[in-house]
């Protein structure tokens, strides 16, 4: 037998909030039971995120995929017969829309490199506390890159030991030029690895008004991502 309801005066009812907005869906894969249930377990107390399924390994990983249609896809680096970095490119073609990211025990330069070039929209570590975890994850789902910051330098020193016929953005420092003073403390905070609401609460700004002038940075920058504009604001003296 249900229970009744609670009645709700007039009042009441006009005061109360409605989510708006639906929950990020995700999906864990991780070939260790414990720490897929629990991380799992810890997802789902958060009501901004909706845990729709769990794999062991890569194959199972592409067909729950396919059946769950995640946002955010948080993907071990060590999976049976194949590791993370590999599998990412049949699990993008397995759900293009998704963004994934690599949530690893691994502070290997290479691994970060790899996922970062198969198209990872992020490289965390397994000692990531759960609210920059669940913060990570918005993030992402927004567009961002998300490293580690035990990565960054990593990412950084990779990029500057770039041979001519690699990728990596260059930039000149009369590019600065063309930056505000407000930009410069922005390109700053990015280059620290801060999110777009820690840059805020430094500067005393809406992090609304943060995201503009990101978007203004990477535009005259010349570089699409946050993780370009970092290595180039390190590289020229700017972090």
């Amino acid at each position: 037998m249900s229970l009744p309801q609670p009645f709700l005066t007039e009042p009441e009812c006009a005061t109360m909030t409605v989510m708006t907005t639906s929950p990020i869906r995700v999906m864990v894969v991780d070939d260790h039971t414990l720490f897929r249930r629990g991380l799992t377990a810890l997802l789902s107390r958060d009501a901004r995120v909706l845990v729709v399924g769990d794999a062991a390994d890569a194959g199972e990983a592409q067909r729950r995929a396919r059946e769950f249609q995640p946002d955010v896809i948080l993907l071990d680096n060590h999976l049976p017969g194949v590791r993370g970095v590999d599998a990412l490119v049949a699990l993008q073609d397995a759900v293009p829309g998704a963004r994934i990211v690599l949530l690893t025990v691994s502070e290997d330069e290479a691994d970060l490199m790899a996922a970062l070039r198969n198209g990872a929209a992020g490289y965390l570590l397994k000692t990531i506390e759960s609210d920059a975890l669940i913060s990570a994850i918005e993030r992402a789902v927004q567009g961002d890159s998300v490293i580690a910051p035990e990565m960054t330098n990593k990412l950084v020193a990779a990029y500057l030991g770039a041979t001519p016929n690699d990728t990596a953005p260059v930039v000149r420092p009369s590019i600065l030029s063309t930056l505000s003073s407000r930009e410069l403390e922005i390109l700053r905070g990015i280059a620290r690895g801060s999110s777009n609401k820690e840059i805020g609460r430094e500067l005393g700004i809406a992090e609304t008004t943060v995201k503009v002038h990101v978007q203004n940075v990477l535009r005259k920058l010349q570089v699409t991502t946050r993780v370009h504009a970092a290595v180039l604001a390190t590289e020229i003296g700017h972090s």
